[in-house]
């Protein structure tokens, strides 16, 4: 049996965009591999420095909250040392390496809020600062990850934005109590 009508005659729902063909969708820019693990490095950079503060705070805390607050953060610098290990698997995976050293890996991502004061209320307002830059910085991450066609990168960070600003909520509520 042969078909003898014609394919451009099949009706089409009005809201169905026609595919772009395949030179055009290769034209569209999209960001590199190169592009995205600078970016995963440099967030890794960040994640690691976040783990060494959320560690830090968990020493130094004091008050009538310390136990909560303690426990909090221990949960917190692990989960960090785990985000970092995982951005650090995604470099891996795509046949990059991450700096060998603390130096070259502080060098990665400048900037980061350090915390200048032991008073308890000062401590977790910078981390809690740093958590919310850290999840905006994974939904751009993300975007660039969608962009480099990385799904699996681009899922992990939807996870990472999730896990910085539910941390952020905790240090919200606990700060405005």
């Amino acid at each position: 049996m042969t078909y003898s009508g014609s394919f451009e005659s099949t009706p089409q729902p009005a809201d169905m965009q026609e595919m772009p063909a395949l030179e055009e969708r290769e034209a569209a820019p999209r960001a590199s591999v190169e592009d995205l693990i600078h970016e995963l490095v440099s967030l890794g950079s960040y994640v690691n420095q976040l783990y060494l503060q959320s560690h830090l705070i968990h020493l130094n805390v004091e008050g009538p909250l310390f136990l909560p607050i303690h426990k909090f953060l221990n949960d917190q610098y692990n989960d960090h040392i785990e985000q970092f290990d995982t951005i650090g698997e995604f470099v891996r995976s795509m046949d990059y390496l991450m700096p060998m050293c603390a130096c070259g890996l502080a060098d990665a991502y400048k900037g980061f809020n350090n915390v200048k004061s032991y008073e308890t209320r000062e401590m977790l307002t910078v981390y809690l600062k740093n958590l919310e830059l850290g999840g905006m910085t994974a939904k751009d991450v993300g975007c660039l990850a969608r962009e480099a066609e990385a799904p699996d990168v681009e899922n992990y960070m939807a996870d990472l934005v999730k896990a910085m600003f539910k941390a952020s909520w905790f240090l919200k509520a606990t700060l405005r109590g």
